[in-house]
């Protein structure tokens, strides 16, 4: 049975979401979102065949072909058949990457001993208790309370849902902080994830954002923006303030979560991509899971 991959397009989402959704795999790169407005970067395709969801895409300029774990409800070990076939096909071994604990527990069951797992730690997703975002409870979260006593005493303000009215002062404040930002580091990662965001905020209706924004004096000072990603893990995608405004990353965390509809039991505040800094801040939120993503790597016979 040959797989016929094509492009994930804003158009795919009712398919690519009906596997996604109901699964139990809280990896934010099954965010439908994350798949369409990163696709300009890894040419990501996907595939149905027999009851699973396969993806994959292209990393190291465009060299080497990966997978993700196959998302379904079918026969597992024939669905990692048809990746490797696939793979062997383009001329490597079958690699994925994002392998969580849970899906490597189904690798294993399918194929055991016959993957090597290599884990990726600056890729591991930081997940939190809603709960624990929206209430901040505890002396573990006495200097977060802090931040936002001193944001609602310094600042009047109001919380905005994203709307496309708001979509252009938004742009405005990306527009400002990546200009700030660009001074710092001059990696092209910034730039990648520019073009994500803006097209993100342009079609975001189209796929599925939820997203919101604190106003202070008239203009846009943080928003943020997400999807979910399964059936009671919600996806926060971008967030962005402007840090003149004391405590408005801590404010519109706080505010952004206690909206969210209440089957998301779970935060997935995604990577920290081994920035020092941004992992601190991930770590000072206390994650319920630190949630370990391997790259997979199929044994040969050889």
């Amino acid at each position: 049975m040959e797989i016929e991959f094509k492009p994930i397009t804003i158009h795919d989402r009712e398919v690519i979401t009906s596997y996604t959704l109901p699964s139990d795999y809280k990896n934010c790169d099954f965010a439908f979102a994350n798949m369409c407005s990163w696709r300009f970067l890894y040419d990501s395709e996907f595939a149905v065949a027999d009851d699973f969801l396969l993806i994959r895409f292209w990393i190291e300029n465009h060299s080497r072909l990966v997978y993700m774990v196959p998302v379904g409800f079918g026969n597992m070990q024939h669905a990692i058949q048809l990746l490797e076939k696939d793979s062997l096909a383009h001329g490597h071994p079958l690699c994925m990457l994002g392998v969580t604990p849970d899906a490597q527990e189904r690798l294993e069951e399918a194929f055991p001993y016959d993957f090597k797992y290599i884990p990726e730690r600056d890729y591991y997703d930081y997940i939190y208790l809603r709960e624990d975002l929206q209430e901040l409870k505890g002396k573990k979260y006495q200097a977060k309370r802090n931040h936002i006593n001193k944001f609602i005493d310094k600042y009047s303000y109001k919380y905005l849902p994203i709307t496309p009215e708001l979509v252009p002062e938004c742009l405005e404040l990306e527009s400002k902080w990546f200009h700030a930002n660009q001074e710092k580091n001059e990696d092209d990662e910034l730039s990648d994830e520019r073009r994500s965001l803006i097209y993100a905020l342009k079609h975001y209706d189209e796929l599925g954002l939820i997203g919101g924004g604190l106003c202070v004096n008239g203009e846009i000072a943080a928003f943020t923006f997400g999807s979910p990603v399964n059936h009671n893990t919600f996806g926060v995608h971008v967030e962005k303030a402007d840090v003149s405004y004391e405590g408005a990353f801590t404010m519109i965390n706080k505010e952004f979560v206690s909206r969210l509809p209440e089957q998301y039991v779970y935060i997935n505040r995604e990577e920290d991509l081994g920035l020092p800094g941004l992992r601190q801040s991930k770590m000072s939120y206390h994650p319920a899971i630190l949630l370990e993503k391997d790259v997979a790597i199929k044994k040969t016979d050889n």
